[in-house]
């Protein structure tokens, strides 16, 4: 199978050099994002528990949103002209989230997945510079709105905490 290397020519009012250094750092946040979905959708299928169904719906809920976010994410990298990782090989290089093997208490999902939201915000975060200094307000409304998101999702779960 060919694969395309090329980058498509864009002319937005950002610099290649700046276009590319955002691209890859959105490329680390949708790989934390996509691997956060899988583990929060991982969290849900498997909750038990007192807390099964405030958890499960919770999860459901989250996972739907992340579902969005990874699209919304993938598609800002292509609109700054590069192609967006999509395989589980990138993601695992990429992320800054560690897998989960086996099927942890329903506390230990919750803290967990707080962790993973805290990980999304770090990584957004360390996108800004580059944004911002490109006067990439376009990135920069997507990071903000990506890690209020994030910050609320933790929160909450927090409170789930002993």
């Amino acid at each position: 199978m060919q694969t395309v290397d090329k980058i498509a020519p864009v002319n937005i009012g950002i610099s290649e050099s700046d276009r590319e250094e955002i691209a890859k750092g959105l490329s680390r946040l949708l790989a934390d994002t996509y691997t956060l979905y899988l583990k929060t959708h991982y969290f849900h299928w498997n909750v038990t528990g007192p807390l099964f169904n405030s958890l499960h719906l919770m999860f459901e809920q989250q996972y739907t949103e992340l579902a969005l976010a990874v699209d919304a994410i993938a598609e800002r990298i292509r609109t700054l002209g590069y192609p967006a990782p999509g395989s589980y090989s990138e993601y695992a290089e990429l992320t800054s989230i560690a897998e989960t093997r086996g099927v942890p208490e329903a506390e230990e999902m919750v803290r967990l997945l707080v962790e993973g939201n805290e990980a999304v915000v770090r990584t957004a975060r360390s996108i800004f510079p580059s944004a911002e200094r490109a006067s990439d307000e376009s990135t920069v409304d997507l990071l903000t709105e990506r890690m209020s998101i994030h910050e609320k999702t933790a929160w909450m779960l927090r409170s789930n905490l002993s």
